[in-house]
């Protein structure tokens, strides 16, 4: 059976209460101000100067705000377009554009560069044009998209990454080959690390996050869960409550990704938690022990899901149904991380924190999340695919469905 809530709380939601929810700095946007978040982190033995690509949209603001409370200096390179100025006056901005250029970068020198939002291996050779003998340290965020398949249960860094496919230019434009296809993200993540290899041969590190979570994760892919399950009511709850997931709050990595640059951690690292396993049924009870709506699961066989075409990762987010072929797709080995330091906050940590983010986002934001837009559902939709599957239970069992 799925664990149930009082056993997951027991683990987790509950030992975040004793040690009380506000003991944990939390650096989410507009949460605290930095220098609030300064005064209770300790600073770092040595300051560093890092170059941040990116910086200003999911990871960065929390690399950003933890590397100044350790007192780092911060530069950013980017279009000034996400969040335009959102660091003016504690940072260093540079403007450029990693697909184009990145002259910026020019006669600068840097302790370390964390490479956030590269996709194509184009964007890593245009700024080693800059930084190649001018950097002691490269640090890479790829994606666990870079294997070459899921098929075996806790793989570690070793386990192979994908190839491009045939008439794929790694350093052609975002679309090439037949039909004007989009380039495919894992292998391009992947043949960006083998540049990133090439580049700084003694001095990278790699970096492959899983499902990144929390504040400012405008994808919605954890967020609907938090959102739908503090609305209260009955909830749609995909499979059995046994499938795994695994994630990765956004600030356990980014601080981790900052504490790596300090002790100049080298070699490919996977990123994704928590410590032990967790099942789809655990996290969202113990999503639930942080609210007070009441919601009341009802799970819903995949079978039945896949034929109403609902599918795992899109409309029922974080986990996706075991297969013979995708089986390491939430059973990823992640003990190489957590040796060099990767720590987990609490699951009830990251779900209040998403939950009080989310009530403070746009309306436009917040409207498509509701229509299922983003990821998960609708209401209307999730209503509906629970009195189909009612009916059919009914009719399975020859009674009738109360209206």
């Amino acid at each position: 059976m799925p664990t149930n809530r009082r056993t997951f709380l027991k683990s987790s939601a509950v030992a975040a209460g004793a040690l009380g929810l506000d003991a944990i700095p939390r650096l989410a946007f507009g949460e605290r101000s930095l220098e609030s978040v300064a005064s209770a982190i300790e600073p770092a033995a040595k300051p560093l100067n890092i170059l941040i690509l990116g910086g200003t949209g999911f990871t960065g603001p929390e690399q950003v705000n933890y590397a100044l409370a350790r007192g780092h200096k911060v530069t950013l390179l980017n279009r000034n377009q996400t969040r335009p100025d959102f660091f003016k006056g504690k940072v260093d901005q540079l403007i450029g554009d990693l697909s184009g250029d990145v002259s910026a970068l020019k006669g600068k020198k840097f302790d370390v560069v964390i490479d956030n939002p590269t996709t194509a291996p184009a964007w890593v050779r245009n700024v080693g044009q800059y930084m190649k003998g001018n950097t002691n340290h490269y640090i890479f965020i790829s994606t666990q998209s870079a294997y070459a398949n899921d098929k075996h249960a806790w793989a570690d860094e070793s386990d192979p990454t994908a190839e491009l496919p045939a008439g794929i230019d790694p350093y052609g434009p975002g679309t090439v080959g037949a039909g004007g296809r989009i380039m495919p993200y894992g292998p391009l993540k992947a043949y960006s690390e083998k540049e990133v290899m090439k580049t700084y041969p003694d001095a990278y590190t790699i970096i492959r996050p899983g499902l990144i979570v929390g504040p400012l994760d405008r994808t919605d892919r954890f967020t609907y869960w938090p959102y739908r399950i503090d609305k209260g009511g009955e909830v749609l709850a995909p499979g059995d409550g046994n499938d795994p997931v695994q994630f990765i709050d956004v600030h356990d990595l980014a601080e981790w990704m900052i504490r790596v640059a300090e002790n100049r951690t080298l070699g490919i690292f996977n990123a994704t938690g928590p410590a032990k396993p967790l099942t789809m049924a655990e996290m969202l009870y113990g999503i639930r022990g942080v609210t007070t709506a009441g919601a009341q699961f009802t799970w819903v066989p995949w079978s039945f899901l896949t034929e109403q075409k609902i599918r795992g990762w899109s409309n029922m987010p974080v986990v996706v149904p075991e297969t013979p072929n995708n089986v390491a797709f939430s059973r990823r080995d992640m003990s190489k991380a957590i040796a060099a330091g990767l720590t987990f906050r609490p699951l009830a940590v990251t779900a209040k924190d998403t939950i009080d983010w989310n009530k403070t986002r746009p309306r436009e934001e917040l409207d498509a999340l509701a229509q299922g837009k983003t990821s998960g559902i609708s209401a209307e939709r999730e209503a509906e695919l629970l009195k189909l599957w009612k009916e059919r239970q009914a009719a399975s069992s020859g009674t009738t469905s109360k209206p």
